[in-house]
């Protein structure tokens, strides 16, 4: 594997892990020539574990025989750019996490009945477009049993550098697609019911015994300020809330998730005996 001392900001490679927009690494024309970029060793490990391509590596020089030492023997003949920790600062915008970089092949997405077809507790994200929320969710999913996530057009991507980092390489242990809108009827297609999580005035509670009847349940979650529109809380087969006390109607979509979550894991160990 080759090791490439690079010296400024203008060195042929590096321009992935620093002047490229996320857009621009998506590559939405080319969608098989995506990229994305994993931050640090332990979310770098995940990625590969699961299976993702390294195209390049970006570390600190003294981490090249410590911390990225064993992400350099598993990547193969992969270029390995280095450099001090205040050139590659300048070059990334930001201190790098313990030292390292991965840039990685991004794949397609897979199709929404592929990724569905085994599962049986899901999680719908509806415009949600934070990418510290959409990192918190997955993590959140992998964490708590959630089998899939799908995200509609509107949210943020899970492949953004935060959003991985956020999710501590989570988004690479949850299956997870695209899916257009609308959404319930794509899902009761597909043998799911929903659940919009919503405050109205007809929502039953997260804990709900007809919730726990449902084999197959997708929850659907909406964004961070007006949470989901009145057209997707109208479609769902349920409208559900999470209880409150004192006087407090709503929580952040990632704290909601997490609570959500939970109560679906509860509901399917309750279904699986």
């Amino acid at each position: 594997m080759p090791i490439i001392e690079i010296t400024s900001m203008d060195h042929p490679g590096v321009e992935v892990f620093s002047t490229l927009t996320e857009a621009q690494l998506r590559n939405r024309l080319e969608p098989d020539k995506g990229i994305f970029i994993a931050e640090s060793p332990k979310v770098i490990h995940v990625a590969l574990n699961a299976g993702y391509e390294p195209l390049s590596l970006l570390c600190e020089r003294r981490h090249i025989t410590g911390d990225a030492a064993s992400l350099i023997e598993r990547c193969g003949d992969i270029p390995v750019y280095t450099g001090e920790r205040e050139l590659l600062a300048s070059l990334t915008g930001y201190t790098l996490t313990r030292g390292v970089l991965c840039a990685m092949r991004r794949p397609l997405p897979h199709p929404v009945a592929d990724v569905c077809r085994d599962a049986s507790r899901i999680v719908v994200i509806d415009g949600v477009t934070d990418t510290t929320n959409i990192g918190a969710i997955f993590r959140s999913a992998a964490a708590l049993g959630i089998d899939a996530v799908l995200l509609t057009p509107t949210s943020c991507d899970p492949l953004n550098r935060r959003a991985v980092r956020v999710s501590m390489g989570s988004v690479f242990l949850v299956p997870w697609t695209w899916i257009e809108e609308p959404v319930t009827p794509r899902l009761n297609e597909l043998g799911f019911h929903t659940a919009a999580m919503a405050l109205s005035d007809d929502s039953i509670s997260l804990d709900d015994p007809i919730l726990k009847r449902e084999p197959r349940l997708a929850m659907i979650m909406g964004t961070e300020g007006d949470g989901l529109s009145r057209e997707a809380i109208t479609a769902a087969d349920h409208v559900v809330r999470i209880p409150m006390q004192h006087g407090v109607d709503s929580l952040n979509v990632a704290a909601a998730s997490a609570v959500a979550f939970w109560e679906l894991r509860k509901t399917q160990i309750n279904n699986d005996q």
